[in-house]
Order: C-alpha cells, then sequence, then structure tokens
C-alpha cells in the first residue's frame, strides 16, 4: 500500500462519499499503492517509536500494533517487529495491505500471533490496536480524503492508542510524522539525516498531506519552517563539530525562541525534532 514517491493524482476526490460496510465485515477502504519501498525505509520512526511509544505498549492489555500498507514485500513490517519485541512483552504486529495478491505473497513470513498478515486498509481491518504506523500511504489522496482516512483509523483505535502517520524519501534520510489519538493530531516530528539537508526546510517536500500544501507565507507550518532555517543558520558555527551537533544547535535555538517542543533533548542527537501540533496547524484545515 506504500506509494511512490512521485505519484500526486488526488484519487479519492471530496465529493466521493466513504465506502459502505460489507455484509458481515469491515470492507478494507482504500486504494491499493504502487507499494514500492527499502530495507531500513522507515528506521528513522521506529527509533522513535522504540524511544517514546514502548511504555504505552507496556501498559496495554494487549500489546497489538498494525502496520498499515506495507507494500510489495514485508520487509519494514518484519524490521518494526525486530525493533520492538525485544522491548514489549507479547508483542502482536500485523501488517495490512488492500491488495490480496501482497498479502498471500508474504504468506512465508506470517508467525501468528507475533506476526500476521492480513487484507484490510484504513478501517484496520476490525482490529483494535494500541499503535499505528501508517507511512507513504495518504500521498496520493486528496487533503479532505486524508482527513477522513486520519477520523476513521482513529475511531478504529484501542484504548489509549496513537496513530502515527507519515512519509519519507525512497532511502529513508528525510522523514516527517503526525502523532494523532482519538481527540485528533497532537506533534509533528521532522527527523532526517543532518548532513543529507542544505537547511531544515529542505524536509517541506516530506510534509504530511495535511502541511504539505500550507507550507505557503501566512500558515503556521511556514513560520515554523522559516524559524528553523534561521536557527540553522544561527548554528552555522557548530558545523565545525558536524551536522548532528549543527542540528542540536538550532533545536535548542528553536526552543530558546519559545516553540513549544516536546519530548528529551536527547532524540535531538538522532537528528528528531518534535513539536506540538497547535503550532503548526494549518489556517483553514478540512475538519
Amino acid at each position: 500500500m506504500r506509494d511512490s514517491d512521485h505519484t500526486r493524482k488526488a484519487v479519492l476526490p471530496p465529493t466521493r462519499k466513504q465506502p459502505r460496510l460489507a455484509a458481515g465485515r469491515a470492507r478494507a477502504l482504500g486504494l491499493p499503492t504502487r507499494g514500492t519501498t527499502n530495507a531500513n525505509r522507515l528506521r528513522r520512526v521506529d527509533r522513535w517509536l522504540v524511544a517514546t511509544q514502548v511504555p504505552r505498549l507496556r501498559d496495554a492489555a494487549r500489546p497489538l500494533v498494525v502496520d498499515l500498507g506495507y507494500g510489495a514485500s514485508a520487509v519494514t513490517t518484519l524490521e518494526l517487529v525486530d525493533r520492538l519485541a525485544d522491548e514489549v512483552d507479547g508483542l502482536e504486529v500485523v501488517g495490512l495491505e488492500i491488495d490480496p495478491e501482497r498479502v498471500a505473497a508474504v504468506a512465508a513470513d506470517r508467525d501468528p500471533p507475533r506476526v500476521d498478515f492480513r487484507v484490510g486498509g484504513f478501517e484496520l481491518a476490525g482490529l483494535s490496536p494500541v499503535l499505528v504506523r501508517a507511512f507513504n500511504v495518504l500521498r496520493q489522496y486528496d487533503e479532505e480524503s486524508a482527513a477522513r482516512a486520519w477520523q476513521t483509523m482513529c475511531a478504529a483505535l484501542g484504548p489509549g492508542g496513537l496513530l502515527v502517520e507519515g512519509t519519507c524519501d525512497e532511502w529513508g534520510r528525510r522523514a516527517t510524522w503526525v502523532a494523532l489519538d482519538d481527540s485528533g493530531p497532537l506533534t509533528l516530528t521532522l527527523a532526517a539525516r543532518a548532513s543529507d539537508i542544505e537547511r531544515p526546510s529542505d524536509l517541506a517536500e516530506r510534509l504530511p498531506k495535511s502541511l504539505i500544501h500550507h507550507n505557503v507565507p501566512g500558515q503556521p507550518v511556514h513560520a515554523f519552517l522559516q524559524a528553523f532555517d534561521a536557527a540553522w543558520a544561527s548554528a552555522a558555527g557548530l558545523s565545525t563539530f558536524g551536522p548532528r551537533q549543527r542540528w542540536v544547535g538550532a533545536v535548542e535555538g528553536l526552543a530558546a525562541q519559545g516553540w513549544p517542543l516536546v519530548g528529551s533533548s536527547r532524540r535531538w542527537r538522532h537528528g528528531e525534532m518534535t513539536v506540538r501540533w497547535s503550532a503548526v496547524a494549518p489556517v483553514g484545515a478540512p475538519s
């Protein structure tokens, strides 16, 4: 269900009604993508999940994780299992794909309940997971359809559940994601290999569908990226110590300006930065 980074066509126009439920079970909601992916592509979001979401899984009666839209290969789902399993007893990970042929193709990788693969889409196949990772699945949709997909996925979460929806480049060097619960978006995270960017706003092309068209003057996310670029420029002297240190210095500059950053500063050294959604939420976004 992962899409090509070059796919732009809106496949669900705003006037189209969401599919109804099939008799007796939930029909998979969404459309298949090209399914391309690469090993280790989602390492940045996975590292963040391990660092920040393990307590949520440990506290759950059933630590169920859904990987929505794993694509033509199960590699990133299996990597997610490997990264979480040592931290969470009784972990269950279910990879969902809307294309039955892709589910059949990874049958040899099934090891239920630890790892399973099923047909499913935004309705999450009737599951109630604690955590959903949905990466590179909404770029082909228009903004209003993506907002409806958010609502559908969040409504299916189990108690205390979290949806992590985002996008990254083909090699996982640049990524952004939004964390949401049943109340709506909570945070935006930017993550990059600091040596791979000229300035933080290079990540703008990887913004989630909810933000990418709002990176224009007058919108909060544009102001935030401009501030990040300015902080990056101010931290240029730290380049002597390497691009990671410059990234840390730039994020420290943002914090000093009063931007509501979230999480431990230890994450900054990994080329991450998380800010509260309220600081970047679009003006006039679909509800």
